[in-house]
């Protein structure tokens, strides 16, 4: 039976719910806050690039955009680690097939939403922001953000993918039994750029994600298709090394050549783009219920991530993956659908969370440390000599289906393997012995599930 849907966002988690449902037949009013992107462009100074993983591939995969998103994705087969005297080292991500996918939010967007608008059971209004829900007369408000003039879209489901700062989970707030839990960190971040050479080639390695760690702060570079990079600076808000340190362009320059010499000379309008691109927060958001009567939060609306794993646009897109086979399995019974959405990817929303917090600490002071590359180095090794049995815990996330809570799960316990590897005599000289393998072997047989 052909529903009347609204949508609330036509970022990336609207814009492909509105493919998937509008190829089931369903009327879709998608509405957004912003001007139209494909017209006013995109506003970039404040957001990062996007890392495109398997989750996110298997979206759109299903809905056949995959060849059009390849067009403007870059594979990044591993990390290349830049140390203060501008040694770099290469970590790769898996095996060597394996990588993420750097692409631009922006560009992303715009082919999201024009394969949405294709259809002509699709219809989009911009520049009109959610003011107010009836959410029990399915009747959503919303104001034209020139005019200021109001009207009422009434639905049969309501959906919320209005991002991390969601005016249809605020209004959810207002109602029985919602919980909400907010952090904001005390680091921010500043997007920086690494302009491309003379002839338009990349100055520094193209299939890679560059990290500049330095222990309480970091700075990554992820490629773009015209051979810049997009450079974003993370840091704290106050202390030591924070933004509140860098008030002139005489400090601008004393910072980047204290802390990060070797991109110096790759980022000639370091002050301009310091001073222009705004200091923006970073916040991890977790909210239940999801749904509350005929309308329902989805992507960061419902679990807002830091963005250090990379999983924030691939859970979102999982979560209307993942929707689609409920709708499946439940005869499109919206009631049940719902509902089991949000009880499935609770947890596994909840546990992606956990582990983006923890890869900030990873990418930021661990990847830099010859202990902690010797560890992965471990961990790959399992992995390669027992490949139908362990995995490392990078490709449980990113390359795999395997739920974001079992992969959180494993991770912690084969922690405690690679704890006892790391703590025998002269590992770093042995990693590579028979003894090491062996206690590896054992501990799989052990822990199997």
């Amino acid at each position: 039976m052909k529903k009347k849907v609204v949508i609330v966002g036509a970022g990336l988690v609207g814009s492909i719910l509105a493919c998937y449902l509008s190829r089931r037949g369903h009327k879709i009013a998608v509405y957004e806050r912003r001007p139209d992107m494909r017209t006013a462009g995109f506003v970039g100074g404040r957001s990062i690039n996007l890392a495109l993983s398997h989750r996110g591939w298997k979206a759109l995969k299903a809905i056949g955009l995959q060849d059009e998103v390849s067009k403007i994705a870059i594979p990044m087969r591993g990390r290349i680690i830049h140390d203060l005297t501008g040694t770099t080292s290469f970590i790769p991500y898996g095996k060597d097939d394996q990588a993420i996918y750097s692409v631009s939010r922006g560009h992303l967007n715009q082919i999201m939403v024009e394969a949405a608008d294709k259809n002509a059971d699709v219809d989009f209004h911009f520049d009109q922001r959610c003011a107010a829900i009836d959410f029990n007369k399915n009747s959503v408000t919303f104001q034209n953000e020139h005019t200021k003039a109001q009207h009422q879209e009434q639905a049969d489901v309501i959906f919320g993918a209005d991002g991390a700062f969601s005016e249809v989970r605020y209004e959810m707030q207002k109602t029985p039994n919602f919980n909400l839990w907010q952090n904001h960190e005390e680091y921010g971040y500043k997007e920086l750029e690494i302009p491309a050479g003379n002839y338009g080639e990349h100055l520094i390695d193209k299939h890679a994600l560059h990290i500049w760690p330095r222990k309480s702060f970091m700075m990554i570079a992820l490629p773009n298709l015209d051979g810049s990079f997009t450079v974003t600076l993370f840091a704290p808000f106050k202390g030591e090394n924070s933004f509140e340190t860098v008030k002139t362009e005489a400090q601008v320059d004393a910072y980047f050549k204290r802390n990060f010499p070797d991109a110096v000379a790759l980022m000639p309008d370091r002050k301009k783009d310091f001073f222009n691109n705004p200091t923006s927060s970073l916040c991890t958001i977790k909210c239940f219920p999801w749904k509350y009567k005929d309308a329902c939060l989805i992507g960061d609306a419902a679990h807002a991530v830091v963005p250090f794993y990379g999983q924030g646009m691939n859970c979102g897109f999982e979560d209307v993956y993942e929707l689609e086979g409920i709708l499946n399995s439940t005869g499109e019974n919206w009631e049940e659908a719902l509902n089991k959405l949000q009880y499935q990817r609770k947890p596994n929303s909840d546990a992606i969370a956990d582990l983006a917090l923890y890869n900030f600490i990873e990418m930021r002071d661990l990847s830099g440390r010859e202990d902690f590359q010797l560890r992965l180095k471990i961990e790959k090794r399992i992995a390669q000599k027992f490949a139908d049995k362990f995995m490392t815990h990078y490709a449980m996330v990113t390359f795999s289906d395997l739920s974001y809570s079992e992969a959180k799960k494993r991770g912690e316990q084969q922690s405690l393997l690679l704890d006892k590897i790391m703590a025998l005599p002269d590992i770093e000289n042995n990693w590579e012995s028979d003894m090491v393998m062996a206690i590896a072997e054992e501990w799989i047989n052990n822990n199997r599930n």
